[in-house]
């Protein structure tokens, strides 16, 4: 199979990174990459969906890697897994030989090492470029999920139609569902049981770098976890702060420590983000250099420096990401630099994920949250026709069409773009330019 015939079940099928951004998977494959990576980091404190898919999948999934590698002409496979996930290891040892390009490297675990700019340098030794994309130097990297994608895609001609979700914390039975895409939070949270919290707030994605969302919001592509917590947990307070008054308290109480900067996982690669001296710009408002407010292009928003790093709680990252959103809105680029010599103390400053889950008062979640790999029902769903970075696909149905499960109903846009498909079989009953309602 070549790049092109590759990318065009992969465009069709709807498969996009099943995480994150949601980058088109497609878009991914190049021949360019002498390297390709499985990123089975898991990236936040409390879940365990990729470890616990990787462990079911095992061979499956390997077969997915091991055609990548093959289409894009890699000469190295490596799955990037923390070392504590011993039973999924020991899974995909069972298959290693079948596969002969691919090896195991295994991570330590820290946060955020399921960023692809710490597990490429964790992985090879490359550094990407500050502001560059991995495949600058030669890499390409996936998730366990998008893999498992790719590999019903191919062999079995399934689109993606269903996520994978954890819901843990404030929930009776913690557990990781399959569910149709489009299904509300509030259905996928009842599967885990009763809510046991008063007031709960949905945080949708990692603790880290997730976001709060509400129940009647739908599951996309790119929906990893819900994490029921109470609304007057520390960690909601921290997560929701306001900007002005984080720059009136950085004013006031930010000592220069430096500790921001020293933990800061992307400084540590040479890359020039230095959270202490653009919080000294901010909070003095001193603009005689623009070099601390133009380099938070260069930050990752990983979180640690304002949930974890800072002795004063206060708050780095949400700080940067509104002058960051400034910037861009005003036309602005990142400029072109090269990274600095990677810090010797890096190895020294990572943060323990056991540690970061105490530090957000996270540890008493932390439960087995078993994956149900069969698909759960839903009475209907609201797909959105936006789920991944590029252009929306284009709804190619009406209402009062019939559907079944896998039938195109969005149709991928030129450019960057993929497929959308109906996730239950029914009747469209709503179709706007941002969403399709299918009741099943």
């Amino acid at each position: 199979m070549d790049i092109a015939e590759l990318s065009k079940i992969l465009r069709e099928n709807g498969i996009v990174g099943a995480g994150g951004a949601g980058f088109p998977t497609y878009g991914k494959l190049s021949d360019k990459a002498d390297t390709i990576l499985m990123n089975c980091a898991e990236c936040e404190p409390l879940l365990k969906l990729h470890r616990q898919l990787l462990k079911e999948h095992a061979q499956e999934i390997l077969k997915a890697f091991a055609l990548i590698a093959e289409t894009v002409g890699a000469k190295e496979a490596i799955i990037g897994i923390k070392e504590e996930y011993k039973s999924t290891v020991t899974a995909l040892e069972e298959f290693l030989e079948e596969f002969p390009k691919v090896r195991i490297h295994k991570l330590p675990s820290a946060y955020p090492m399921g960023d692809e700019v710490v597990l490429i340098y964790e992985a090879t030794g490359r550094v990407v470029r500050p502001g560059g994309l991995p495949i600058e130097c030669g890499v390409a990297v996936f998730n366990v999920e998008t893999l498992y994608n790719v590999y019903r895609a191919v062999w079995d001609h399934h689109p993606v139609t269903d996520k994978c979700v954890s819901v843990v914390g404030e929930v009776e039975r913690p557990i990781t569902v399959r569910v149709p895409i489009g299904t509300r939070i509030r259905d996928v949270v009842a599967m885990a049981g009763a809510i046991t919290t008063a007031h709960p707030v949905y945080l949708l994605g990692g603790p880290m770098m997730g976001n709060f969302g509400s129940d009647y919001q739908p599951v996309t592509k790119t929906t990893n976890a819900v994490i029921v917590l109470p609304q007057d947990h520390s960690l909601v307070y921290k997560k929701q702060p306001n900007v002005a008054n984080a720059i009136a308290r950085a004013a006031s109480s930010c000592c220069q420590c430096e500790t921001c900067t020293d933990l800061c996982p992307r400084h540590a690669l040479g890359h020039p983000i230095q959270p202490h001296l653009f919080m000294r710009a901010a909070a003095n408002r001193d603009f005689q250099s623009t070099e601390p407010f133009v380099n938070t292009m260069f930050c990752s928003s990983c979180g640690l420096c304002e949930l974890y790093s800072c002795p004063q709680g206060l708050s780095p990252r949400s700080i940067m990401a509104e002058y960051k959103g400034g910037l861009r809105k005003a036309g602005v680029k990142p400029p072109q630099v090269q990274a600095k010599p990677v810090s010797p103390a890096r190895e020294y400053r990572r943060a323990p994920e056991a540690r970061l889950e105490a530090r957000l008062g996270l540890d008493v979640y932390d439960r087995e949250a078993p994956l149900d790999d069969e698909i759960r029902g839903a009475k209907a769903v609201k797909i959105m026709l936006s789920q991944h970075i590029g252009a929306p696909a284009a709804a190619s149905v009406k209402e009062d069409d019939a559907v079944s499960v896998g039938d195109v109903v969005g149709r991928a846009a030129d450019g960057l773009s993929v497929n959308i498909h109906a996730s239950v079989s029914g009747k469209v009953t709503e179709v706007t330019e941002r969403y399709i309602v299918i009741t099943a």
